[in-house]
């Protein structure tokens, strides 16, 4: 219900077109734009995304536009409302996980499904499939500036070693979006949606058993200090992640600003971005083994396949239910 609500709003921002753009295009013209986000400013997303996008608009406008950046919810708190913030103006760009809505974007989450990702970047699929058009639509109102994903999945627990797919069994998992619920369905457990500000707590108090999710969100949210055994090498998907711009905004800035941004966006930025989230976890999982208080499974290749008997139909029924062979094609470069 709260997803469909979310994208009701989404619907409604779009259709003010006069205030939005009155609003969007007033920031655009004083050329200082504003980056909202959720989060606190160490997070990731400062140095994959902020950081880079800033620089590129402050050099190439030779200091004429500029990005303000209002961390930790500064404009307005929940993740879930960030897209809307954009399209009404509130906001000029900010970023988000399509799993928090996901109805709202069905397409640009098979890229989350086990098996789909493969060796490839993350952002190539995304990119693949929109330069193809087949994702334009779920972005209503905005101009996406980069799209990527997380590093794999992998379940992180509190007082549970997950070995077996009947470890997982009858456990409350959080998940970030609808195609990984799937996934813990499909293994016997009870998939529990909620924002990744919420694991913690939820973690601590017992209402959750673990979570599914990249490794660097255990560094980005102090989930360390919660759980404590980590399963590795599960076929479990990622995470898709967007940042998007106010359509208004993007088309009221000036010419350099323009140029900037899109020399930038799209598969650089994107890049950018996913190699922030691989170097995070991969710092994150030598703080883990340092600390010398965690189990840290790894599962062979033998014990990784009992879990991809399970997974790895799901893609092949999401696929074939919502009838986006099309999309998948496009994501492996067919």
């Amino acid at each position: 219900m709260l997803s469909k609500s979310i994208i009701r709003n989404v619907t409604t921002a779009i259709a003010a077109t006069g205030v939005a753009a009155a609003m969007t295009v007033s920031s655009a013209s004083a050329e200082t734009l504003k980056f909202a986000s959720w989060v606190p400013p160490l997070h990731t997303i400062t140095k994959g995304v902020v950081e880079p996008l800033t620089k590129a608009i402050e050099e190439g406008t030779g200091g004429a536009s500029e990005i303000e950046y209002y961390p930790g919810g500064e404009l307005g708190a929940g993740p879930l409302e960030q897209y809307v913030r954009v399209v009404q103006g509130v906001a000029d760009m900010s970023w988000g996980l399509p799993g928090y809505t996901s109805s709202q974007f069905p397409k640009t989450m098979v890229s989350e499904l086990p098996g789909v990702k493969g060796d490839k970047p993350g952002y190539e699929l995304l990119w693949n499939a929109y330069d193809k058009g087949l994702l334009e639509r779920e972005f209503p109102g905005t101009v996406p500036l980069a799209l990527w994903l997380s590093e794999p999945n992998i379940f992180i627990m509190k007082d549970h070693e997950i070995r077996t797919p009947d470890d997982v069994k009858g456990l409350k998992i959080r998940v970030s979006g609808a195609i990984a619920g799937d996934v813990i369905a499909a293994l016997g457990g009870t998939p529990v949606q909620m924002p990744a500000g919420e694991i913690y707590n939820a973690l601590q108090t017992g209402l959750i058993d673990g979570v599914v999710t990249g490794t660097s969100a255990v560094g980005d949210f102090k989930l360390d200090e919660v759980a404590n055994s980590y399963t590795y090498n599960v076929p479990l998907g990622q995470i898709s992640f967007y940042t998007i711009m106010n359509k208004a905004a993007y088309d009221g800035l000036s010419e350099d600003a323009k140029a900037a941004i899109d020399g930038i966006a799209g598969r650089d930025l994107s890049k950018s971005a996913e190699d922030a989230w691989n170097e995070k976890a991969a710092t994150v999982l030598e703080s883990m083994k340092a600390a010398g208080d965690n189990t840290i499974i790894t599962l062979t290749d033998e014990e990784s396949a009992a879990f991809a008997e399970l997974t790895v139909p799901v893609t092949d029924k999401v696929v074939k239910d919502l009838g986006v062979q099309d999309v998948y094609d496009a994501m492996q470069g067919e």
